[in-house]
């Protein structure tokens, strides 16, 4: 219980922060993705499940507020949820270079992904225009955040983990 009320109050202060404090520092019209990063991090440490549920969430959250099409977020993020899981066998806390990878990966995916399904499909074909205007510096702007941002969630979870294993110790 208590990691799912953690989870949703990182959910919420992430799309929070993603919609208003980095809107005031955007580069260009451009924020980075805190969703990405919050759904790729938690899918790894986590495993699939926890990326899919993350991804859920956090693309519903997205989509409500800003979306076009409901549920199109919500489907991207939950895939992006779930690869990022399927790395929790080779996931080690102190190595960052994974997780960076990963977080990266995981933004080029969702802004190809972003432009296929509602730009392409209508036949705008400027893909050069958008991957160099949009999609190329928000990954940038997100692996820097991730810099930042990481530790934090790293933290949270190791703390959840703990509390879990001491009451886990209490019942047995």
């Amino acid at each position: 219980m208590r990691r799912f009320l953690v989870s949703g109050m990182l959910v919420i202060l992430c799309f929070v922060l993603q919609t208003t404090f980095f809107k005031g520092i955007a580069f260009s019209g451009i924020v980075p993705n805190l969703m990405i990063i919050l759904t790729a991090s938690f899918g790894f440490m986590r495993g699939e499940r926890t990326g899919i549920a993350f991804g859920f969430f956090c693309g519903l959250l997205s989509d409500i507020f800003f979306g076009s099409v409901i549920g199109l977020n919500a489907m991207i993020y939950m895939y992006i949820g779930y690869a990022n899981g399927k790395f929790n066998r080779i996931f080690f806390p102190e190595d960052i270079k994974l997780p960076m990878a990963l977080i990266l990966v995981s933004d080029l995916v969702y802004g190809l992904a972003y432009y296929v399904i509602l730009f392409l499909m209508r036949k705008r074909f400027h893909f050069t225009y958008y991957f160099v205007h949009v999609i190329l510096p928000e990954m940038v702007y997100t692996i820097f955040i991730t810099l930042l941002l990481y530790p934090i969630s790293l933290w949270i979870n190791k703390k959840l983990e703990d509390m879990e294993r001491r009451s886990a110790r209490k019942f047995v």
